[in-house]
Formats: C-alpha cells, sequence, structure tokens
C-alpha cells in the first residue's frame, strides 16, 4: 500500500515502519478510511518480514489525534421500509465495534513492537491510539484528554478497558469523568507516557527506540508482548502456562539459535528477525 496524501507509510532498511497521520489543517482528526488502512497496514505489518517495528506519529506540532473527525465519521444507512427510523438499536455500537475498537485492537495485536510517537494533543480515539502502543513518547507540550463524557457520550476504543488496567481503577474514573486535559508530565508520571522530550527532539528520540526494537529477535519480542498483554486478563495459573509455551516457540526460531550461538563463540549477535 503506498502513501495517501492524508496518510503516510513508509519502511526503511532496517526495518522501521513509520505511519504517519496527515491532516495537520484538521487538527488530525481521523476519518473512517484513514483508520481502516491504518488496520491493514498494522495487519499487514505482522507478516511482512521487512517491518521489525512500527512507530505511530502525526504531522504538525499541535495534534498527534483530536479523535473521530465527526465531518465524516457517519454510521451507515441499513436498508428498511420507507418509514423506519435512520438509527436503531444496534447501529452505534456496531459501528463502533468495526471502528474504533478494531483500530485499537490493530495497535494491541500487531505482532510488532509499535511506538506512539505523541506530537501534540491526543484527545478521544487519538488518546487510546497512544495508549494501544507498546511503548508512548510523548513531546513536551503533548497533552491527552478523555473527551468522551464532556460531549455528552461514553468512552470508546478500548479506553474503559485499558486505562485501569494502565493506572488503576480511580484514577480512571477521574481522567474519564472529568475529561480535563492531561499534560505529558503527569501522564509520564501515572505511567501513560514512558518517556517525555522536547519537540524537535520527538522522531530522533522514537527512531532511537526503533532501532534498537529492530536490531533485537523480533519473534521474541512477538512472544513477550503476547504475554504481557494476555497477563493483564490471567491467572497465575494461566499465565505460567502461557510463559512455558512461549519460553518453548521462541526456542524454535533461528533467532534463539543465533543468539546462543553468538554467546558461546563470544561475538556480536546479529538477529533476523525469524
Amino acid at each position: 500500500m503506498t502513501d495517501t496524501e492524508d496518510l503516510l507509510w513508509s519502511v526503511d532498511e532496517r526495518g522501521v515502519a513509520r505511519l504517519t497521520l496527515n491532516r495537520p489543517d484538521a487538527a488530525n482528526a481521523i476519518t473512517p478510511d484513514q483508520r481502516n488502512r491504518t488496520v491493514e497496514l498494522l495487519e499487514g505489518a505482522s507478516s511482512d518480514l521487512n517491518v521489525r517495528v512500527v512507530i505511530i506519529t502525526a504531522a504538525g506540532e499541535r495534534h498527534f489525534c483530536t479523535g473521530a473527525d465527526l465531518r465524516v465519521s457517519t454510521i451507515p444507512v441499513n436498508p428498511g421500509p420507507a418509514d423506519a427510523p435512520d438509527k436503531v438499536l444496534g447501529d452505534v455500537g456496531r459501528n463502533i465495534k468495526r471502528g474504533a475498537q478494531r483500530l485499537v485492537g490493530a495497535i494491541m495485536d500487531c505482532e510488532k513492537p509499535v511506538i506512539a510517537a505523541v506530537n501534540g494533543t491526543a484527545a478521544g480515539i487519538g488518546a487510546h491510539i497512544a495508549f494501544a502502543a507498546d511503548l508512548v513518547i510523548a513531546a513536551e507540550n503533548a497533552k491527552f484528554i478523555e473527551v468522551f463524557v464532556r460531549r455528552g457520550i461514553t468512552p470508546d476504543g478500548g479506553g474503559a478497558y485499558m486505562l485501569p488496567r494502565l493506572i488503576g481503577l480511580q484514577k480512571a474514573k477521574e481522567l474519564i469523568f472529568f475529561g480535563d486535559d492531561l499534560r505529558a508530565a503527569e501522564a509520564e508520571r501515572l505511567g501513560l507516557v514512558n518517556r517525555v522530550v522536547p519537540q524537535a527532539e520527538l522522531a530522533d528520540a522514537a527512531t532511537e527506540w526503533a532501532e534498537r526494537l529492530a536490531e533485537s529477535p523480533t519473534r521474541a519480542l512477538m512472544l513477550s508482548k503476547w504475554l504481557l498483554n494476555r497477563s493483564l486478563d490471567s491467572n497465575r495459573l494461566g499465565a505460567f502456562e502461557d510463559e512455558a509455551w512461549a519460553q518453548e516457540m521462541a526456542s524454535y526460531t533461528q533467532d534463539f539459535q543465533e543468539g546462543v550461538a553468538a554467546f558461546k563463540e563470544r561475538r556480536d549477535v546479529r538477529y533476523r528477525g525469524w
């Protein structure tokens, strides 16, 4: 899939893929088309051996993603009798499942590490795109806003699932109930952000981490991500069983064999990603 005007995608020689939301004049609000193509790109990255890690960021220095673009985000009209209402019970929920939840799920389920480089305001689904990433680096001017209740609706895109697991139930309720701006430094203190850097250093900081991950054993990272994400919903017995299975799987990869050989031969390791 090639670049489009509003969504940029590239993969460099190290295996670092960059996905850039490119609608700065619209505060990088995400359209259904952008959302669907992002899902396709992330799903494709899982099986693409040229991709070792993905960076999600946005154009400009003010907005990462200010949520769904309500000017174009409409619920499809269902066929029905002429006197049927425009919206019936089930339409909104179905739209959320096919849209915001599918997008966040694609980030969490991507088999490659995903880094969110948050260059500005991340509101609504924009915040949840960042929280779904494996690592989050934010510019000092970035802020995160759970804007849903302020608009008279409830969180979507996995917000009510992710936030309690990331920062605890009480703090999650505070952010969602009030919808106040959460500055990057406070987000880092709470554990929602891994690093905060000056705006001018954001791209380099994300690239530095991405290149380190790109040189790592990709399948071990994939299995580690799977283990960590599953641990949020498992008990000790289930988590231990998953751990044993993941270690078994990793032991059959070529990168594992390379790691052992490099250790025995006292040489630099060169992981290939399989």
